[in-house]
């Protein structure tokens, strides 16, 4: 894991799931994927948006034109935990068994605009990433 990930990990866990490190606030969620090559856990950091009883997160990387490594994870291993925001949680953070689906068609790019909507650097990463689409999963509780 790299420097960066890891100091926002450490944050988000010490400020009760609020990271102030590039105004993220509280819209972060730790998501706990296997490894789908080596079968290690993995944890990364990544902006979601509520979304019923689950969270959207999308596959942006930045804007990069490839996915990020965590996607193929979710992909090869849908099952995961995440670690999210709860100020009803003594520790303001609840944790979750979660399984990722890959959004497709109109449910993939209703769950994008909502990405758009909410930070304008997403439609930036959208145009940085293309031709990728970028994809977005969908992590409900199981």
């Amino acid at each position: 894991m790299n420097d960066f990930n890891q100091q926002i990990i450490d944050e988000f866990r010490a400020n009760r799931g609020t990271v102030t490190t590039m105004g993220f606030g509280d819209r972060l969620v730790l998501v706990h994927s296997t490894g789908a090559k080596s079968g290690q856990q993995r944890t990364n950091p990544l902006a979601a948006i509520p979304d019923g009883d689950g969270w959207l997160i999308a596959a942006s990387k930045g804007g990069a034109p490839d996915n990020p490594d965590w996607y193929h994870n979710l992909l090869a291993n849908p099952s995961a935990s995440v670690e999210v925001p709860d100020d009803t949680a003594d520790s303001g953070i609840a944790a979750y068994d979660v399984l990722g689906e890959d959004l497709q068609g109109a449910a993939r790019d209703e769950a994008w605009a909502k990405f758009k909507t909410a930070s304008p650097g997403f439609g930036e990463y959208e145009v940085n990433a293309a031709p990728r689409v970028i994809p977005v999963v969908r992590l409900a509780r199981r």
